[in-house]
């Protein structure tokens, strides 16, 4: 008997083989086959390749005791493949632990993850009522239900007693989150909500717990995963609902290695599972809107924030009328409105959205701008490290250059970071207690729980974070926020910069006062008649929203077309153009999609690789996968060459 086996390898078919084996073999099976000269995991598949080619065919050896992937989970893989236009046997590895499955029991370890209810712990107000049984209305098949909410009104406690419907008929629930370091205080509200550990799926889970897991999700034994974005391809067994925390957040689009975006991915799988999804955020995304607007969506909103709690006060610094200090980003007006709220014992927030303490130095005498050798970007210094950084490679560089003078050069530091704020701020509060919260100071500590925890006890006055600190986070102390650069300059080459600045900015409000105190938020500017700073200022994110529609559409940018990105990278910089040339000249003329390029990437040279861009425009209503595919398939890569391709692009550098 023949039988299809895909491969978690870089092929878009299964291969055919032949069994011997007592156990009769359906789709889905896992088994243990030879792959070259050694003996691989792979999975049956429902079709064969048809091929002309005579070939030996080779026996399976086994059949691993292991749950079946169902049918809609093999039906995901597929699609996923031909929409991201990944091979077959790529997709299917996404779905496998290192390329395998685990056959170990792990009945002791499932047993911390058994959901315990607290009867009538947590109460909702009437408007998370409302929502509530607005969501459960739309019913338990394929929905897409948006759950809009001020930051601050309870959206977290709503969307568990919605996934508590479904954990009581026995389903499991997938709660995806845009980020790590919002999953350890997350944890702690899912335990006191579920009186249980969960059970978290992300890059830093240990493999011994990612085995666990993988175990319990494709035997239904666990009923709940929180995680980030290849939690979705985690093989269900019984999968009731998804909700995606934080839709807009662009973190859900994995550019490195294969492409896609989560959110998108997610609403997918909900609608070959059949089963509904919670979309939930403060400010929808444009795509999102946009379905909502067209009826595609339901939606939901919560207008109030929990325990009646006010919003914060929204105030403008206008930079020009301040004399700000040499070597000062702080202006003596902001101090004076800080000092109100740290007399009062309240918590302060600096943000700048800026790690590191300076993005760039030059030489005052010889002009010499320090530059990353391998990128087309400035280096960023970082006075903790004493050591030039670029945020893109990892290089690193010292501070020691001769002049051409043959002296040391004179530096001259441009711009702050959060490490300057820290300088600044310890010099105005030498007895404050100050931290910075960014991605270097969490990944190099591995404190990130810790420093948490000393913000919600109170034993933290000053905070200094970047946009990890606008997510989510809840510090009931926190009643302080200035933003240290509130000029929203919009890159060139992201045509998503002003919506992602309205989302961030909005959020970032929403962390002052959520306990009711009065709270407020200081915008530092030199444009203080920016559109993106005066709608912030309004707290009307639905007028900007329509506005940017209006703009999209004129400027025919999605969500009103599709884009796919094919991105070119090699050492050469004219062999890559050449290249790229000739790959436009080979792809489909297809009526109404545009080819657009190819052009030099923003970010030219990464990684010692030069880079362009070939751009697909195309109407929504076209599946082009299915013409570029066989393209692709086509194109002969020559030597150090790298074609990637990235459909629905978010990040254009």
């Amino acid at each position: 008997m023949k039988v299809p086996i895909l491969f978690p390898k870089i092929f878009d078919y299964p291969f055919t083989y032949k069994t011997e084996i007592k156990d009769s073999l359906n789709s889905g099976d896992f088994v243990r086959a030879p792959f070259g000269s050694t003996e691989i995991t792979g999975v049956v598949w429902p079709y064969e390749q048809k091929t002309q080619k005579k070939f030996k065919i080779k026996k399976i050896s086994k059949k691993l005791n292991v749950n079946s992937l169902n049918f809609s989970m093999i039906k995901f893989i597929s699609w996923f493949s031909k929409y991201n236009l990944v091979p077959l046997g790529m997709s299917l590895k996404m779905c496998l632990l290192n390329k395998d499955v685990v056959e170990k029991n792990f009945e002791k370890e499932f047993n911390k993850f058994k959901v315990k209810y607290r009867k009538n712990f947590f109460l909702l107000n009437e408007e998370q009522r409302k929502s509530l049984s607005f969501i459960r209305n739309k019913g338990n098949n394929y929905n897409v239900t948006v759950l809009e909410g001020v930051t601050g009104s309870g959206k977290t406690l709503v969307y568990f007693e919605r996934a508590k419907d479904f954990l009581e008929k026995g389903f499991q629930v997938l709660i995806l989150l845009p980020e790590i370091a919002l999953t350890n205080q997350f944890s702690r509200r899912f335990q006191e909500f579920f009186n249980a550990e969960p059970a978290i799926w992300h890059s830093g889970t240990t493999k011994k717990n990612k085995s666990i897991i993988w175990k319990g999700i494709i035997e239904g034994k666990i009923k709940i995963v929180i995680g980030a974005r290849s939690s979705l391809f985690l093989p269900f067994k019984n999968l009731g609902m998804i909700i995606v925390d934080e839709e807009h957040d662009s973190s859900y689009k994995q550019d490195e290695g294969v492409s896609y975006n989560a959110r998108d991915m997610a609403i997918t799988r909900a609608s070959i599972e059949n089963i509904p999804i919670n979309l939930v955020t403060s400010i929808p995304s444009i795509e999102t809107y946009n379905n909502i607007v067209n009826k595609k969506y339901y939606l939901t909103r919560l207008k109030k924030r929990y325990n009646e709690a006010s919003f914060p006060n929204i105030e403008i610094i206008n930079l020009y009328s301040q004399s700000l200090n040499k070597e000062s980003w702080i202006a003596k007006k902001t101090i004076d409105k800080v000092n109100k709220y740290l007399k009062k014992g309240d918590q302060v927030l600096f943000f700048l959205n800026r790690r590191g303490y300076s993005p760039f130095v030059i030489c005052k005498k010889c002009g010499h701008k320090f530059q990353c050798p391998n990128c087309s970007i400035n280096l960023n210094y970082h006075k903790n490290l004493n050591k030039l950084l670029c945020h893109h490679c990892g290089f690193k560089s010292s501070l020691l250059k001769q002049c051409k003078d043959n002296k040391k050069c004179d530096l001259l530091f441009c711009g702050p970071g959060v490490e300057r704020i820290f300088a600044e701020l310890k010099k105005i509060y030498p007895n404050k207690k100050i931290e910075v919260f960014s991605s270097d100071t969490l990944e190099k500590n591995k404190l990130a729980s810790e420093l948490l925890k000393k913000v919600e006890r109170k034993k933290i006055d000053i905070l200094i974070g970047t946009q990890l600190l606008s997510k989510g986070f809840h510090f009931p102390r926190l009643n302080c926020v200035v933003v240290v650069d509130g000029d929203f300059s919009s890159h060139g080459y992201d045509l998503r910069s002003a919506e992602k600045n309205v989302q961030l900015y909005h959020q970032l409000v929403g962390r002052a006062g959520r306990e009711g105190d009065s709270s407020a938020i200081f915008f530092q500017t030199y444009t203080p008649e920016d559109e993106i700073l005066l709608n912030i200022s309004k707290n009307n994110p639905h007028l900007f929203l329509q506005k940017e529609l209006l703009l999209r559409k004129e400027k025919k940018l999605p969500p009103f077309c599709r884009l796919i990105s094919l991105i070119i990278s090699g050492k050469s910089e004219n062999l890559i153009m050449k290249f790229a040339e000739n790959i436009k000249s080979k792809i489909p003329k297809i009526n109404r999609v545009n080819v657009l390029g190819p052009v030099p990437a923003p970010i030219y040279k990464l990684r010692k690789k030069y880079r362009c861009r070939i751009l697909i425009r195309y109407p929504k209503d076209l599946f082009i996968q299915k013409y570029l595919s066989k393209f692709l398939n086509e194109i002969k890569i020559i030597s150090g060459i790298k074609l990637e391709v990235d459909v629905d692009p978010i990040n254009f550098s």
